[in-house]
């Protein structure tokens, strides 16, 4: 049972299980696997990759979509609450995936003691931000279709061919306004006394995209906190380039964490 929801839920096409580290990727709002799992063959042998796949999309795509964070965390949690027990591990999240990857790896610190030895998160505001509270009250049940489509279309990221197939792209919508519910949910209030984290948190940016408010990061963590602009929008983490640096970058921190 337990390999079962493993694979359901965490894909990891190049398995590595000699690797020092594991780097657990958290994608997108709307977005699947099939990206940031590939991110798996530009890492050396040290690096495992995976990504974690909610319910939905893809393989999962029967089941019904999570209610709220809260379901979100539990479910991988308690999938990966093992693996992370038995090696280090580093998350990196990209936006939606970024409040997510948070949200894991709070819940495995308050409740299992276990935290990441590096956080990169991606196209995101900090979790304790003033700049995140217009995302929770996004009327998300009055937005029309095709206003939903629009913004997805100027975010990029989605292969154009996608947005032609009326199912895909009708499943596209739902699959994004049901992440975005999942992220209104979501509530961080952090105690006055409490710093969550002692690991180092990367963020990195699309220069192009709008601005996120990074700052309060620095909140949130007793270890170092370092910044990087990318070229490219909110999605400038698909460019051949920008992959090339992120990898690189990545397995540095990872390397220098001193396993």
């Amino acid at each position: 049972f337990f390999f079962l929801g493993m694979e359901k839920v965490v894909s990891c096409p190049y398995k590595r299980p000699n690797a020092l580290c594991r780097l657990i990727c958290f994608p997108w709002a709307g977005g699947g696997t099939s990206q940031l799992a590939q991110w798996g063959k530009l890492f050396s042998s040290s690096i495992e990759v995976s990504s974690v796949r909610l319910p939905g999309r893809e393989s999962r795509v029967k089941e019904p979509f999570a209610k709220d964070m809260t379901t979100v965390v539990n479910e991988i949690t308690s999938v990966l609450l093992n693996e992370l027990q038995e090696k280090p591990f580093a998350f990196f999240g990209h936006s939606f995936g970024s409040y997510i990857s948070f949200a894991v790896a709070l819940h495995l610190k308050e409740k299992y003691g276990l935290e990441p030895i590096h956080l990169f998160v991606s196209g995101a505001h900090a979790p304790n931000s003033e700049a995140f509270l217009p995302i929770k009250s996004i009327p998300i049940c009055d937005i029309e279709d095709k206003d939903i489509l629009t913004y997805i279309q100027i975010l990029g990221g989605t292969p154009p061919e996608f947005l032609y197939n009326e199912d895909i792209k009708k499943n596209l919508i739902l699959t994004f306004k049901e992440d975005v519910r999942v992220l209104q949910t979501f509530s961080f209030e952090k105690a006055e006394r409490n710093m969550p984290f002692s690991c180092d948190i990367t963020c990195f940016d699309g220069s192009e995209d709008k601005p996120h408010d990074l700052e309060a990061w620095h909140d949130l963590t007793s270890g170092d906190i370092s910044f990087y602009k990318l070229p490219g929008g909110h999605f400038y983490l698909l460019e051949p380039s920008n992959k090339i640096f992120l990898t690189k970058h990545i397995t540095r921190c990872i390397e220098n964490a001193g396993l």
